[in-house]
């Protein structure tokens, strides 16, 4: 039987970021349906717009992509995947396999006003940590549970660990 196709290598969008991010949250590798879409966290039922809308205090879901994208830097929140590159069939990350890094030291080495970096699930904390290890980084770090899906716990589980990220950006936005 002959060996299924590998599918193409997969890359990661562009960061959101600017001279204001104090906190970098870092995914793992954008999904099929962001991948189609050119949007970070578009498939529907991926919670990060409800969570880190709930972080700011902002509707984030109720908004245009690139007026999501506006209210996040203003908010001194980045976005970006610690995977460049990979060979991943499907959106699963348990799929990731050949994967070049992306270059997070590089990118820190730009932000002035960064307070933290948080990992969106733990394929992204286990990579992520790895990368900034080795480039020598030493920053705060925010350990998150997933806004995918395929991790089934419970939305106020998640939105309570995700609201740390108030600590860090200096907010107070109501609960």
């Amino acid at each position: 039987m002959p060996t299924p196709p590998v599918s193409d290598l997969k890359s990661n969008f562009p960061p959101v970021v600017d001279a204001r991010t104090r906190v970098l949250i870092l995914g793992s590798l954008p999904g099929e349906m962001s991948l189609a879409h050119q949007q970070y966290y578009a498939h529907p039922q991926n919670r990060f717009w409800h969570l880190v809308g709930e972080v700011i205090g902002e509707p984030l879901p109720s908004l245009p992509y690139a007026a999501r994208l506006d209210v996040l830097r203003t908010h001194g929140v980045g976005l970006w995947d610690v995977v460049a590159q990979a060979r991943r069939e499907g959106s699963l990350d348990s799929n990731i396999r050949v994967h070049a890094g992306s270059d997070l030291a590089g990118l820190i080495d730009t932000l002035p006003a960064l307070r933290a970096v948080a990992f969106n699930g733990g394929t992204a904390a286990r990579i992520g940590q790895r990368a900034l290890a080795q480039g020598g980084v030493t920053m705060p770090v925010v350990l998150l549970p997933s806004s995918s899906p395929a991790y089934t716990i419970p939305y106020a589980t998640k939105r309570d660990a995700w609201l740390v990220l108030r600590d860090w950006l200096g907010t107070t936005a109501s609960a």
